[in-house]
């Protein structure tokens, strides 16, 4: 997901926006300062994982925001996932399935209150 994530981040370059990617190399232990000490700069969190949303790594890392940066947030935290459901082996179906740059800018821009 890191080049989904560099290439939204590239995407929203070009119309002006600056966007902090974070490489989280290990879930356990997990970097909760780094993640904190970025929304303190920044006051948006948009997370892009490739797991699906129930139980995931996303789900913690918004319990940990919320629980040590909720005050720093201007927006909700907002996740892209794969979508709930079995991974399907045709590639459009997975394309269709997975997090993509395309909809991670327009994630971002609805965290930035930008709905263009």
């Amino acid at each position: 997901m890191m080049k989904v994530a560099l290439g939204a981040a590239a995407e929203l370059e070009k119309e002006g926006i600056s966007a902090e990617v974070i490489d989280l190399r290990t879930i356990r232990p997990l970097d909760v300062p780094t993640i904190v000490n970025s929304i303190k700069k920044t006051n948006r969190l948009v997370i892009v994982e490739e797991q699906w949303p129930f139980a995931s790594v996303s789900s913690e890392i918004a319990y940990n925001v919320q629980k040590d940066a909720f005050d720093y947030l201007d927006a909700p935290v907002r996740r892209i996932t794969a979508a709930d459901a079995p991974l399907h082996y045709a590639p459009n179906l997975v394309a269709a399935a997975l997090p993509d740059v395309a909809r991670t800018v327009k994630l971002v821009k609805e965290v930035m209150y930008q709905k263009k």
